[in-house]
């Protein structure tokens, strides 16, 4: 796949054929051919759902309102993106999630900020959520008030469709959250629930007593035990309880009534008509609700994923889907749907982010390689998103059957001595996170950092420990070589590129202090930033190092994504061996997760190159590996 020019490469006369193409649109009948090759599907999982034909008809009219507002800018992209369906497929994708305020201020800020983005080599931005959201009820942006309004200290509606218009010129993607599971209390549709409107209240779930909630929260597990327990509030001005299985100010939706599920879906694509190319379908799972169950991945949930993918088809088939299904591979890889009936585009790789970290703090590849060798053996066509680090917290949620059988592991303990280690309690780890949902009950708790603090980073700084900030750094580079050897598309979180640390200050701010996941929430280090050039500083080494390796990423055909990859025996416990294999090109990735020199023994002869050292190495058979250090080998 070529790259594509940005507006700073082209000519003048490449940037006024783009324009042309751009704002000629798409053929009058292009919408009515898409609807026609869906209706059939479309109107029986619709009916079989909801037994309600006008309903229907209203969904189908609602749809073509959509398309009839979509712009001809993006109606050209759509065309040129079915023209080319493996569009997103590239391994030259690199994405990087931001907040908005952390990162620039405001919209407009982060628009001035693309010359940034585009020296990080990022293609794919995720702006984290940014719609209207009551302060100090919102979760980090996810109890949406308004899905059509910005908040204003960001800006506004029109400054996201402008944001949105200059990445595209620069051939950028960008991704946005939707929050599709609950609403704020503060949304309209919640205020005039609560002031009685029949009709509102069936959009929720409200009950007269605490009856059907109890067996409700009989098979419900909860979300935050420890900050928000069970599934239910009481509203003491109605007399009412309403479902909020997440915190009490987000009330959850009732997706068996049609209108939700109508309005929810022209709310989406509301936002992809400003622009957002990659829809985040929050919380997935949990969306449909059914007395006696756990409400989590029912098979009502793929109906609507599935609807909702065919809506986008019809309506705006550039934009892409993605999945949040924090769970375990098995019920992952379901969202994907199947070739026929495709559901998501693309998933986020959880349980390989956690595994990482498991290994990091164990020194022992086993879990990770099992948990590889499970991703390899899916589809090709699955697509997930990897990342190391992310705006939330590091749950482990582990394979423990797997680590019970093969190493007796108990669940409880083991969580015990991840945190410890993560949070610098253990002897010997210079790790600095935070817990977050601490539940003595339980033994359970989430971790909270960012990637350069929990490699050790921050505590050589603190020390001025030169031998242990190499260590660290080492450490840092060979967790995003890692992550950029994984198939799929490799995501960065804001300030990773430049070893951000730690922000404290939040215990400081009375509407953060209550949620460690500020710890690695803070505002961009702009002036660190500024050091990223520099090779001498800790920040403009991270910033090279992690430049050349995606570099590379991005020319080596090994990286495809139809390329064969499997796992194989290093003849350490210490190191991960991966190949990859494409085009007669054969890539020999290895991965020291120990702090120690370890030796690897992988039967392999013949000349290897090393892509990013630049050393030559006959045969792999006896290769000495240095602490927390990497290898990416190449046989042609």
């Amino acid at each position: 796949m070529a790259k594509k020019k940005t507006v700073q490469e082209m000519t003048e006369a490449e940037i006024a054929a783009r324009t042309a193409a751009d704002n000629a649109p798409a053929g009058p009948d292009a919408f009515e051919k898409r609807l026609a090759r869906h209706r059939d599907e479309l109107k029986w999982l619709y009916c079989e759902l909801y037994r309600d034909e006008q309903a229907f008809d209203y969904f189908v009219s609602m749809l073509r309102r959509c398309w009839e507002q979509r712009k001809a800018a993006l109606r050209a992209q759509d065309e040129r993106r079915a023209a080319d369906p493996d569009w997103y497929r590239s391994r030259e994708l690199l994405g990087m999630m931001l907040y908005t305020d952390a990162f620039a201020g405001t919209l407009r800020g982060v628009q001035e900020k693309l010359p940034y983005l585009l020296e990080c080599g990022v293609n794919y931005v995720h702006l984290m959520p940014l719609l209207q959201s009551p302060k100090g009820r919102s979760d980090g942006g996810y109890a949406v008030a308004d899905f059509r309004t910005v908040q204003p200290e960001l800006g506004t509606m029109e400054d996201l469709e402008a944001l949105a218009d200059a990445c595209r010129a620069h051939g950028m993607s960008v991704c946005l959250d939707f929050v599709m599971n609950h609403t704020s209390e503060d949304h309209e549709w919640a205020r005039r629930a609560r002031a009685g409107e029949q009709e509102y209240r069936d959009r929720y779930f409200f009950y007269d007593s605490w009856d059907i909630p109890r067996e409700f929260e009989k098979t419900i597990p909860e979300v935050f035990p420890t900050t928000a327990p069970g599934s239910f509030t009481w509203l003491d001005d109605c007399k009412q309880a309403v479902m909020t299985n997440f915190y009490p100010y987000q009330w959850d939706l009732n997706y068996a009534n049609p209108v939700v599920f109508n309005d929810m879906t022209e709310n989406l694509l509301y936002l992809t008509n400003r622009g957002i190319d990659v829809i985040r379908l929050d919380a997935v799972p949990y969306i449909w609700k059914e007395l006696g169950t756990n409400c989590r991945n029912l098979p009502q949930v793929h109906t609507l994923v599935r609807m909702m993918r065919m809506a986008c088809e019809i309506v705006c088939p550039g934009v892409l889907m993605l999945g949040e299904v924090v769970m375990e591979p098995a019920k992952v890889a379901p969202y994907f749907g199947t070739p026929e009936k495709p559901e998501c585009h693309m998933l986020y790789n959880v349980t390989t982010m956690a595994s990482t970290w498991h290994t990091l703090a164990t020194g022992d590849v086993s879990l990770l390689r099992h948990q590889l060798d499970a991703v390899c053996a899916l589809p090709r066509d699955f697509l997930f998103l990897n990342y190391l680090r992310c705006h939330d917290d590091i749950g482990w949620g582990l394979d423990y059957p797997w680590l019970r059988e093969h190493f007796g592991t108990d669940e409880v303990a083991h969580k015990k001595y991840l945190n410890d280690w993560f949070t610098g309690k253990w002897p010997g780890s210079d790790a600095r996170g935070e817990l977050y949902n601490d539940d003595p009950r339980l033994g359970d708790a989430r971790l909270c950092g960012t990637t350069a603090s929990l490699c050790g980073v921050e505590a050589a700084v603190f020390e001025q420990d030169a031998e242990k900030l190499e260590r660290a750094m080492a450490c840092d580079l060979m967790l995003h070589a890692w992550m950029l050897t994984q198939s799929g598309i490799p995501v960065l979180y804001s300030g990773d590129e430049v070893g951000q640390l730690n922000d404290y200050g939040y215990h400081d701010d009375p509407d953060k202090r209550d949620d460690s996941r500020y710890l690695h929430r803070g505002k961009f280090d702009w002036e660190a930033a500024a050091l990223r050039r520099d090779a001498s500083t800790r920040q403009g080494r991270q910033f090279e190092g992690l430049r050349r390796l995606t570099h590379i990423r991005a020319g080596e055909p090994c990286f495809d994504a139809r390329a064969d990859v499997w796992t194989e025996d290093s003849g350490s416990r210490h190191i991960l061996a991966v190949c990859r294999r494409f085009a007669g090109r054969e890539l020999m990735c290895l991965f020291n997760f120990s702090p120690y020199f370890v030796t690897a023994h992988v039967a392999r002869d013949g000349d290897y190159d090393d892509l990013f050292y630049g050393e030559r190495h006959d045969g792999l058979r006896d290769m000495l590996m240095y602490p927390h250090s990497f290898a990416w080998l190449l046989r042609e």
